[in-house]
């Protein structure tokens, strides 16, 4: 789930704060459990999408954080590294399989 500005997280998600230790989450996605959902909020000024902002989004994302607070102009490129995330783990079939046959 991605949320933008200050639109509410769902009831019982825990707030890992902004930017924090991967130590942290992974600590908060183990203790709130399988049912659980853990919230990071990332911040970048960029207009365009940030290649930062996607790479710390995808690490938490693999920890396994599911609530991301970013800011609107980063949301459609957060949403693919999400997806690409699932897609890896095996959480989700991939959007588009290509094979390489020549």
């Amino acid at each position: 789930m991605i949320l933008t500005g200050a639109e509410r997280a769902p009831e019982g998600t825990v707030d890992a704060g902004t930017a924090p230790p991967a130590a942290r989450v992974s600590e908060l996605v183990e203790r709130a459990g399988p049912s659980g959902a853990v919230l990071v909020a990332l911040e970048s000024d960029a207009a365009e999408p940030d290649p930062g902002l996607m790479a710390a989004a995808s690490v938490y994302a693999w920890l396994g954080a599911s609530v991301f607070r970013v800011p609107a102009p980063q949301v459609d490129g957060v949403r693919q590294v999400l997806d690409m995330v699932a897609a890896i783990r095996g959480t989700r079939p991939p959007a588009v399989a290509r094979r390489g046959l020549a």
